[in-house]
């Protein structure tokens, strides 16, 4: 929090206006005020909001003829002497200290322009008004990027991070090229939203973003954006959006959908925790819903003795008690037809979060079988490689790990192979001149550096009713939880948490899959889980070029329909499903089931992620 200031409050007559400075003066033509850390005077704007909700007050002045500079600023303020002395409306003149403020919550925030220790506020006048600028085709933020200091060959995600800082470059704004540059230009003005559309789930602040009736790129059949490559080869983070932040008249925004439609907004652009923001005046009102009900896969299972369906999903810190577990028993058995083998990851041991050396998740495993089976579904077998305790990451004392459900009538763990134990490295081997594991199932080098903290990939080797042999590997990769940054942040390019991480995972994972191919080219091999990174980091993913091939390519799935995963202003994709050359040469089939990502509001769904189906030919 920041400390309260006691300003010096005259309501008196109307001072002379000597060595005034504009609100323009302030805000200047880059992202830092040319002013920092002057006192100045006689500054006089309309105020346009106030509230608790942010410290402070709105101002706007006269505009400029320069597009890069408002002439809307942001005066902080706790004192009840100073809110109460004015009004909406009210025209008023005030000196202050001109400063660029940063959150010390986080230092990768941008700083933005305000007047704080506001003194000598005299009203001038009353009953003003200022007409909101109306964010449209005209007006509004430019496409596919956020800033010009994006410039790696993956743009926003490219690889090194932080390479610069916006704040320290402090560019002149580009309000027509760089989205970033765009909401700096409207810095603390006054502002509408037209026809806004949710394009996300509402945060715990009740903090949910749009986009509005603007052009918009990489629009997918719900309404919102997909991360996609942009027509420049680079990925584009769908940066044609903002954030509708707390009402400043204290009133509770409503809970939101994916595609949900609102009457306009007006509010005033204000940036905080490393978003530009429109603050609104009240709660949006809602215009449409979406429709709730998602469709089956029609990826059912086939009985061929070579056809294998396969289920991924990451259920999200499941326990035997926990509340969602039946919820994702019945999206398995009903949205997902059963599939022959269902790929789990985030499984948590049987004593759930409890951290009493617990590792084994055979209870979770049972007891989310029994569910399955209880709803209509098939009923499953399950496997697992054991952790060591507290060694996996994720939430401490719940050991979450990848699991398989498979159904024993349509396929089976080659047998004769022990299971590994935790820190027992699996390795591709030859006997009787057939492809196998020494392990089955085990962990891929568990002692590789690349793993300290994070779950463990498992491999399995299974065969059919008709013999045909085929392996898989089930992995969930490091979380981008700690160490990143927002995308309208001031490290450029974004921080991307534990990407170095995850750089060296998909590493050991090639090794293991080159060394595996190499003892049989033709091996059919399937990889899928929680990537915990998009397939547009190119730098991570690039081991795989020429290995293995990504599903959605290969079935042909729009592009924009490629998403497993909502966060912040996207639809994007974490999970995805690799397939080696023997099997994509056959005929690939996958569809993403969205149980989640269209879920009436966030409170409702069963995970954070959606579950995904294939269809693939082993033989």
């Amino acid at each position: 929090m920041r400390a309260a200031t006691t300003p010096l409050l005259w309501l008196s007559a109307l001072l002379p206006l000597a060595c005034a400075t504009t609100i323009t003066d302030i805000q200047g033509p880059a992202f830092r005020s040319p002013l920092e850390g002057q006192t100045v005077q006689n500054v006089t704007g309309i105020v346009t909001a106030k509230s608790p909700t942010v410290s402070g007050f709105f101002i706007q002045g006269a505009p400029s003829n320069d597009a890069r500079v408002s002439h809307g600023l942001f005066v902080f303020s706790t004192s009840s002497k100073v809110l109460d002395a004015f009004a909406v409306g009210d025209e008023v003149a005030l000196a202050g200290k001109v400063q660029d403020f940063r959150s010390a919550s986080d230092p990768t925030f941008l700083e933005a322009t305000e007047l704080a220790s506001p003194a000598n506020v005299t009203v001038l006048s009353h009953n003003n008004s200022v007409a909101p600028r109306v964010l449209d085709g005209a007006l509004s933020p430019p496409t596919r990027r956020f800033s010009a200091l994006d410039a790696g060959p993956d743009g926003f995600l490219s690889f090194p991070n932080n390479v610069s800082q916006i704040d320290v470059v402090n560019a002149t704004l580009q309000p027509a090229q760089f989205a970033i540059d765009f909401w700096a230009s409207l810095e603390g003005q006054l502002v509408t939203v037209p026809k806004p559309m949710a394009i996300g789930f509402q945060n715990s602040f009740g903090e949910f973003f749009v986009r509005g009736a603007w052009p918009a790129d990489n629009i997918n059949s719900r309404g919102g954006l997909t991360l996609a490559l942009g027509p420049d080869g680079k990925p584009d983070g769908g940066p044609e959006s903002v954030i509708i932040g707390e009402p400043l008249d204290g009133s509770n925004n409503p809970n939101v959908s994916v595609g949900m439609t609102f009457n306009d907004i007006t509010g005033v652009v204000f940036y905080q925790f490393g978003f530009y923001y429109v603050m609104p005046f009240t709660a949006p009102t809602i215009k449409t819903t979406p429709n709730p009900n998602v469709p089956i896969t029609t990826l059912t299972s086939v009985h061929d003795g070579c056809t294998v369906t396969l289920g991924d999903y990451n259920v999200d810190n499941m326990a035997p008690n926990s509340t969602t577990l039946p919820q994702a028993a019945g999206d398995i058995a009903k949205h997902l037809q059963s599939p022959d083998i269902m790929f789990m990851q985030e499984i948590q041991d049987n004593s759930g979060p409890t951290d009493d050396g617990t590792v084994a998740a055979d209870v979770t495993l049972r007891t989310l079988a029994a569910s399955i089976a209880a709803q209509g579904g098939i009923a499953y077998n399950f496997t697992e490689v054991v952790s060591v305790n507290d060694q996996d990451g994720g939430e401490p004392g719940g050991n979450i790990r990848p699991a398989y459900l498979f159904n024993p009538r349509k396929v089976a763990l080659v047998p004769g192979i022990p299971v590994g134990g935790p820190l027992d490295g699996v390795a591709p081997v030859l006997k009787g001149g057939k492809l196998s594991l020494n392990f089955n199932p085990g962990r891929i080098d568990p002692n590789n550096s690349a793993w300290d903290f994070s779950r463990k990939p498992i491999v399995a080797a299974w065969e059919t009713t008709s013999g045909a042999r085929f392996f898989t590997i089930n992995l969930h990769n490091a979380a981008k939880v700690s160490g990143g940054s927002t995308t309208e942040g001031d490290a450029r390019p974004p921080l991307n948490g534990a990407v170095e991480q995850r750089i060296a995972q998909i590493k050991v994972l090639a090794t293991f899959i080159e060394g595996l191919l190499k003892l049989d080219p033709h091996a059919p091999l399937i990889i899928a889980g929680d990537f915990n990174e998009f397939v547009q980091t190119r730098t991570v993913f690039a081991p795989f070029a020429g290995l293995v091939s990504e599903v959605d390519a290969l079935a042909n799935i729009p592009v924009l329909e490629r998403y497993t995963y909502v966060f912040d202003n996207l639809q994007e994709q974490l999970d995805h499903m690799f397939v080696s050359p023997a099997v994509a040469a056959r005929r690939v089939e996958v569809e993403h089931v969205h149980v989640n990502s269209w879920a009436p509001n966030v409170n409702t769904r069963t995970s954070d992620h959606d579950p995904s189906v294939a269809r693939v030919r082993v033989c």
